[in-house]
């Protein structure tokens, strides 16, 4: 990847590759997920903890190998007597169906593979099936002329019963030409000892696998491509398709209207029958139905808007509730505030909630009518039905059904623009002669 980062940390639908794979894992109502990991083990961990609670971690400080690396996990699955299944943080597609035809497998064979065939088997290890048994797994440095020929091919993952994992692990040695502990040999030992073994087979595009930023960049285009199908199929419109951009958890409801360049990032929902309109972007934030957002607005982490609310053109929001009604139209900031029913407002209003240290919060009662260019001063109260006018600076609460104003009272000074301007363009003369 050419990168500090670490490989599994890089994104797609704005989650790590590595959180694809857990989300995968997770229609198997798993137990316990135990993460093995090494280089940069320290991000690694910090960052899946943020997306999963219960992870339990193991360090491979030497990396020789996959079968290697599940041993780490021994110490963690001790006396656990379920299945394990074993995915990898850098292969993000897997999906839950694929994992669940896997565990239904498992009712009549020991060990559980997952192949697929390859338009281009090249440098992968290839599946040897015999009347329906998988006999063993071959890597392609390994193979003979005869086992290259072969289109089915190893994704790597596996399942069977933790305890026998194990102890087929214990007996990998590393007589090939990398030296190392494949997982793969466990087919063969599997096999000596009378176990039985199959492969249940995917579309390929599940086990991409990613090493570089061109794979990166193609999986995010699929990635892409496939959550907008999904979208359509569920009813929601997309003007333009290409152009709308998903997290990996984003949940749009049906007849929801998604204009053209809008892009979601992690933790959206919006209801059905909600717009979004052209060049938006949210995250952290719902939307209720019947709620409109946009053109050029931007919902920020926090951001409630309730039924038939309403964010203009350039209104940024956030950690901010509009109740059902409110709007915020055009060219405003909305943070650390709640808005009350029905409330308006206007242009250029601003919520002062950051003093340089600490948030303080607004808050604007139903029905309130905010003038333009206000400036709600935090911590403040603005009452229900209250007003304020145009250009205020509210500094104090403002009562139910009262206006506030605070502004210098205006001054007109007869004929002095004029002089104003002729005194200026006559020095102008003078400096330029």
């Amino acid at each position: 990847m050419n990168s500090n980062l670490p490989k599994v940390l890089h994104q797609i639908g704005a989650a790590p590759l590595a959180v694809h794979a857990l989300r995968a894992a997770t229609a198997l109502e798993p137990e316990k997920t135990v993460i093995v990991t090494g280089h940069g083990a320290d991000q690694v961990e910090d960052s899946l903890s943020k997306h999963h609670d219960d992870l339990v971690f193991a360090r491979q400080t030497e990396q020789n190998g996959t079968a290697h690396a599940v041993d780490q996990a021994r110490s963690a699955l001790e006396g656990f007597e379920g299945d394990a299944v074993i995915l990898y943080g850098d292969t993000p597609f897997v999906s839950g169906e694929t994992l669940q035809n896997m565990k239904d497998a498992r009712a009549t064979a020991d060990v559980v593979v997952l192949g697929f065939n390859a338009k281009d088997p090249g440098r992968y290890g290839r599946l040897i099936v015999t009347d329906g048994a998988l006999d063993e797994i071959v890597e392609a440095k390994d193979a003979t002329p005869a086992q290259l020929k072969v289109t089915l091919c190893n994704s790597g993952v596996v399942m069977c019963k933790s305890s026998v994992l194990f102890e087929l692990i214990a007996e990998v040695g590393n007589d090939n030409a990398s030296e190392e502990y494949y997982l793969t040999d466990i087919i063969g030992l599997a096999r000596a000892r009378g176990l039985t073994a199959t492969a249940v087979t995917c579309d390929e595009a599940e086990t991409l696998g990613i090493n570089t930023r061109q794979e990166l960049a193609a999986a995010e285009a699929a990635f892409q491509a496939r959550m907008r199908h999904l979208a359509m199929e569920d009813g929601v419109s997309l003007a333009q398709p290409d152009s709308t951009y998903f997290a990996y958890d984003t949940v749009l409801g049906r007849d929801a209207v998604i204009g053209p360049n809008v892009v979601f990032g992690p933790e959206v929902t919006v209801e059905s029958g909600a717009e979004i309109k052209a060049f938006s972007h949210l995250e952290g934030c719902h939307v209720a139905q019947g709620a409109v957002v946009g053109p050029f607005a931007r919902l920020r982490p926090g951001a409630e808007l309730e039924e038939g609310s309403k964010v203009g053109n350039f209104v940024e929001i956030k950690n901010a509730t509009l109740a059902e009604g409110a709007k915020v139209n055009h060219l405003s900031y909305v943070g650390d505030a709640h808005v009350g029913s029905g409330a308006n407002i206007g242009a250029g209003t601003i919520t002062c909630n950051y003093d340089g240290v600490f948030k303080h919060r607004t808050t604007i009662g139903a029905g309130a009518f905010i003038g333009s260019n206000t400036l709600l001063v935090a911590p403040v109260d603005v009452g229900v039905d209250a007003m304020t006018g145009s250009g205020t600076v509210v500094t104090e609460d403002v009562p139910d059904g009262d206006l506030a104003l605070s502004r210098v009272r205006q001054t007109n000074k007869t004929g002095l623009a004029r002089k104003l301007m002729q005194m200026l363009r006559a020095k102008k003369q003078k400096k330029d002669a």
